[in-house]
């Protein structure tokens, strides 16, 4: 899928890779977070076998609304939900400032905890 807007240069089209990519940047970028993880192992397997840019963010879109579950692995003695609060925020500002469409939700899932 992919999200469509109109302004006064014409028709623009983002899709969802490219929010993921987003989105993806921003998670990394935010402090207590180690790395994104695929949140089922046949996703894993595959990653295993061919190289995905986007691994561990899942973008939905819905009538120009957009719907982001990140699935993280945390950094250990973090306070769990400042960091949540704070990944949250930060995708929400990225993907909407890359696209100037409105996020929906996004929902942390935090597979696990590293030292």
């Amino acid at each position: 899928m992919a999200v469509y807007t109109n302004n006064i240069y014409g028709k623009i089209s983002i899709s969802d890779k490219a929010i993921a990519k987003v989105a993806l940047k921003a998670t990394l970028d935010c402090y207590g977070i180690i790395e994104t993880v695929s949140n089922k192992i046949s996703d894993s397997i595959s990653d295993f076998l061919k190289f995905d840019t986007t691994r561990g963010i899942k973008v939905t879109t819905l009538n120009d609304r957009i719907y982001i579950d990140i699935f993280v692995i945390f950094k250990f003695g973090v306070s769990i939900s400042a960091v949540a609060e704070s990944l949250k925020q930060s995708v929400k500002y990225a993907v909407e400032n890359f696209t100037g469409m409105i996020v929906d939700s996004v929902n942390v899932n935090i597979m696990g905890v590293k030292l």
